[in-house]
This record gives C-alpha cells, structure tokens and sequence, in this order.
C-alpha cells in the first residue's frame, strides 16, 4: 500500500487480480464443509479486501483529480495507513475489509460521500495498532464515526474539521480530541462506542448501530438501548453454539466472512434479514428472537454473502434479458440472478434443517422443513439450467448444486412431513398464480 507523498496513490499498493479455480467453484456449490469450501471462501474475501484497495486508491486519486477540499486530507490518510501497515498489516487490512468502508469508498468514487472520511479509517487503524498519530478529519453532521469502533458526538460549535489523535495505550489505542482523552472500548461522555462480541479465538462479530455506511438501506436501527444490545449479544452467542456444534462448516465460514451484524426494522411480523453486495461481511438483521433464528438466518445470508463476492470474480448468468421466473419463496417473479440466489440460499436451509432431523424437539419442524426447501431449491436448478441463460461456469456452478440436492432427495423423511410440506409448496403456488389474476 506504500506510496510516497504526492504520488499516485497506486505507487506500491498490494493490488491482486483474483480468479476463482474449477476446484473451487465446484466447492463453492457444495453445502459448507471445510477443507477446499473454506479455502474457496478464503479466495472471495481476499478478492473483497483488494476491491475496497483499489476503491480507496481510486478516492484519493479522484479527490486530487477532481480538486475536492479535503483531497489534501485523504491523501495524508493514505501516507498514514501505508506508514501503520508496514509494521501492523493485519490493523490495516482489517479495517480496509470493514463493510462499512468498503460501502463508503463506492460511494465516494461515485461522488455521494467525503474523501476526507479516510482520515477517520486511518485512526480507527492506528487504534487498532496502538500507533501514534494525529489526522484532520470532516464531522458530517456533528458526528464521527470511526468504523468499527464507534461514534464521536463533538460539542456544539465544533469545527467542520476537527484534528483527533491516536496516543497508544498497550496494544491498542486511545483518542485525543482537544486535549479530552477517550477509550473508544467503552461509551464515555462525548464517545459511543459500538458492541463486539467475541465467539471464538480470532473472531469477534460487531454490531454496527452507528455507521452511516454501514447498510444500503433506510430501515437501519439507530443506537440500540443497553437492554436490546444485551439481547443481540445473548442471542448470537447462541447462534454461535448452535452453529459450531452442529453446523462447523457453516460456522468456519462465517468466520471467515461475517464482521458485522446491522439491525435494521422488520417489515413485517416475521424476522427479516438481508445482504447487500455493497456491504460484503455485513448481515441486516431485526431484532433476533432466538439462538436457533439466528443461526439459520446466519446460514442463510452467508450464502447470499458468498454468491454476491463469487459473481464478482466469474460470470455466473448472461446480461439481463428481462425475463422473470416463479420462485417459490418469493411472492414475485425473479430475474435468473435473483433466482439463482433464492436457489443457494434455500440450499443452505435445507442443510440446515437436514442436520436436526432426529434432534427431539425440532424433529417434526425440521423434517418438514427440510422436504420443502430441498424439493423448491431442486425445482429452482432445473429452471436455472433450462433458461438457456447460464453461462458455462453459471452452467457447472448449478448443476453442483443439483447434484448435492437430488442425493438430498433421496433421503427419507416421514409420510407426514413430506404431506406437509407439499401443501406448503402448493399453498404458495395458488396464492402466486392467484396474484397473477
């Protein structure tokens, strides 16, 4: 990432250019197991961390170009980050993967945000880093936000841009704005700091209620109340169990995957949950209502997750036609992405279930759970590889899924639940094609 100052911000940046292997696309299509499907993953996210390098480089470059303001201030933001990472990569390629700052670089070479607002990425590094450093960097409307960490709510009257320093403190950092010393681990008058939930050795999931980058969307909760941060916190740890226990490969994955949790308000009464191809390793969900919930959301978003970072390295389906598809989770037909979406996502919730056939207590749930989204997301492949519209690495990726499906069709499951989910499937079919007229 080094440069040196004036240059083009491109000078020395560890810029890869990503391709995915047959041997990892064919496990990419197989349900979550480790080995080669955890190294496949691996590759997606190393080809994430380099889109959002090549998307900071690309701010700097076009703040300069451009003139803007605060140009100046990113590019000393860069110098910054290059300096940290040459002792402290990890810090540095951290808060580069952070959704949040993946989704702010977009929209900034769209012309939508502040260039500036690297200086607050750089402080969150040399937080993380425990480095000393000082940066001018923008308030957008009388507030900081350093993702990741959390928000800085400076008194009325402060300045457009304020100058904030990093003083280490051990193996992390303390911020010093206008001689007032915080720890951004903790809420402190003037300071907000987000939650972290660490579940596993290396792996910390953080609930993103602050960042005006951190979802697409405007459903987006804001500051959740210490009860609601509890309840978060209790029903991912849960999830967590749950997840490692039973589900490891899913669990390894997400692992490797998932940085943050959004809450975001629910549409409807049901639970609802969301990933975005701008925010790669964040996960919108409402309010959880349990460890089990989550967990199948987690497995279920983690697949849209992966199929969204996948489509960006390899072509998956021709250019829209316009054509739209029956999808029978969906009250409204689907172009073939979005198809081909539903299809790897329910997948991964038929695996899910498949888990607990014979748990006690989830059995009957889970048998006719299982024999409905494997029978759909089967009905699903073959409409995909019919379309015509696939192309050849689209054509393989799907027919792994359908060969992982039809053994899953294979298995037996009891009479009732099989009559069950039958009427659940044709329930859905009716009230479409009644939609429809």
């Amino acid at each position: 990432m080094r440069q040196g100052h004036g240059h083009d911000p491109g000078d020395g940046m560890n810029i890869q250019r990503h391709r995915i292997s047959d041997s990892s696309l064919a496990a990419l299509a197989a349900p979550a197991a480790g080995g080669e499907s955890l190294r496949a993953v691996g590759e997606l996210c190393a080809a994430q961390e380099s889109k959002h390098r090549l998307l900071v480089r690309l701010v700097v470059a076009e703040a300069a170009a451009r003139g803007h303001p605060h140009a100046k201030l990113a590019e000393r933001a860069y110098d910054v980050l290059a300096r940290i990472e040459a002792d402290a990569p990890e810090p540095v390629a951290r808060c580069l993967r952070h959704p949040a700052v993946g989704a702010w670089a977009l929209r900034t070479c769209r012309g939508q945000g502040d260039p500036g607002r690297l200086a607050a990425v750089a402080l969150a590094a040399a937080v993380r880093a425990g480095v000393a450093c000082r940066l001018d960097v923008p308030v957008s409307g009388g507030e900081l936000v350093l993702p990741g960490l959390g928000r800085l709510l400076p008194p009325t009257g402060t300045p457009e841009v304020v100058s904030v320093a990093v003083v280490p403190a051990g193996e992390s950092g303390l911020l010093d704005v206008a001689g007032l010393g915080i720890d951004p681990r903790r809420d402190e008058p003037g300071w907000q700091a987000l939650s972290h939930v660490p579940l596993a050795p290396g792996f910390t999931v953080t609930i993103d209620d602050l960042d005006p980058c951190r979802w697409p969307g405007d459903d987006t909760e804001d500051r959740l109340d210490a009860d609601r941060r509890q309840r978060w916190t209790d029903c991912l740890r849960a999830a967590w169990r749950l997840l490692s226990e039973r589900h490891p490969g899913v669990a390894a994955e997400l692992a490797t995957v998932l940085a943050t949790l959004v809450p975001v308000v629910a549409r409807t009464h049901d639970q609802h949950s969301a990933s975005s191809r701008e925010t790669f390793g964040a996960i919108a969900v409402s309010d959880p209502v349990g460890g089990l919930d989550l967990a199948l959301i987690l497995a279920h978003e983690l697949q849209h997750a992966k199929l969204n970072a996948l489509s960006e390295v390899v072509d998956l389906i021709a250019p829209d036609s316009g054509r739209r598809y029956y999808a029978p989770w969906r009250p409204d037909p689907r172009p073939l992405f979005g198809l081909l979406h539903g299809a790897y996502a329910h997948a991964a919730v038929a695996g899910f279930w498949r888990e607990h056939l014979a748990d006690a207590e989830l059995a009957p749930r889970a048998q006719a759970e299982f024999a409905r989204w494997r029978a759909a997301a089967h009905e699903v492949t073959g409409t995909l590889l019919d379309s015509g519209e696939l192309t050849e690495a689209g054509t393989r990726f799907v027919t792994g899924l359908r060969h992982t499906l039809g053994g899953w069709l294979a298995e037996p499951v009891p009479p009732a639940a099989e009559a069950l989910a039958r009427r659940w499937s044709e329930r859905h079919r009716e009230a479409w094609a009644a939609e429809r007229g």
